[in-house]
């Protein structure tokens, strides 16, 4: 790791990961934790495999049709957001469970995908790309969105907090109390699948999803408020980015994998942890 720390100041790739890496722990830290609260963690996961399904209608389109300017982020963006509200929808007028709305669509989107793909010639490494992602091949421009993206975050999870909280806490009570929770659960919801869409295109669909969850597991089994688990989710996210990556750097590991594994080491080690102090106490 000591050659992570001297390349840093030399080479710009380290640092566009590192900046990448820090960046994404911000937006993933505050949408995580209301996920995790609403227990509807799966969603992250649904909504970036129907991304998937965008993402091969773009650049099919974009192949054949020679449409200017369509890029895969908006074919991204769309289907993200339809999934969004058909999930949200769904579960409130029809009364279904959201984890078996989400499993239609993350085939459905998955099934669209590949078709669209397979049928546009010399893509499909771009498919593997916006699965496994390359935390490493950053640009400027990425970064530039993920500032965006997390302004675009922290400025609905602070504003929209209590809001959030009550639709994630005590959906009946927030309804006795006039709030529109069908209102405020769509715009969670919509928040998710842009966090989903940005990071997705930037990181990949693995290591959102790893991000999303991971963190917040963790810290929710020791933080009992909604808002230090948002300020430690971050910060144990910025952890694990920044020592996967000086981790990865001499073995020349996958970057992105190497994070990953190092939070879900640390997940089933505090796991274990409270579950021991758990059975301790009693």
């Amino acid at each position: 790791m000591f050659e992570f720390v001297t390349d840093l100041p030399r080479y710009s790739f380290l640092q566009y990961a590192l900046l990448t890496g820090l960046l994404a722990s911000f937006a993933s830290g505050i949408v995580g934790s209301y996920v995790v609260a609403r227990r509807i963690t799966y969603i992250a996961d649904g909504i970036a495999h129907v991304v998937l399904g965008g993402i091969g209608v773009a650049i099919f389109l974009k192949k054949f049709y020679k449409i200017d300017g369509l890029i895969p982020l908006h074919g991204a963006i769309v289907a993200a957001f339809i999934a969004a509200l058909l999930i949200g929808l769904v579960s409130l007028k029809a009364k279904q469970r959201e984890d078996t709305v989400i499993s239609a669509l993350w085939a459905i989107g998955m099934a669209i995908g590949i078709i669209f793909i397979s049928k546009t010639p010399g893509y499909n490494e771009d498919l593997i790309s916006y699965l496994f992602g390359n935390i490493l091949m950053v640009s400027p421009s990425d970064l530039w969105l993920l500032a965006i993206l997390d302004l675009l975050v922290i400025s609905f999870g602070v504003f929209f907090y209590h809001q959030f909280f009550a639709v994630c806490f005590d959906e009946e009570f927030a309804r006795i109390r006039g709030l529109n929770v069908e209102f405020y659960y769509l715009l969670l919801l919509c928040l998710t699948a842009i966090t989903v869409v940005v990071l997705t295109t930037v990181v990949g669909v693995v290591m959102v999803v790893a991000l999303i969850t991971l963190p917040v597991a963790i810290v929710g089994l020791f933080c009992r408020t909604l808002w230090k688990t948002m300020v430690v989710s971050i910060l144990v996210s910025c952890f694990f980015t920044t020592f996967g990556l000086a981790l990865s750097y001499v073995p020349d590991w996958p970057a992105g994998a190497t994070i990953i594994l190092l939070a879900g080491i640390a997940y089933l080690i505090a796991s274990s942890i409270d579950w021991a102090w758990k059975r301790g106490r009693s």
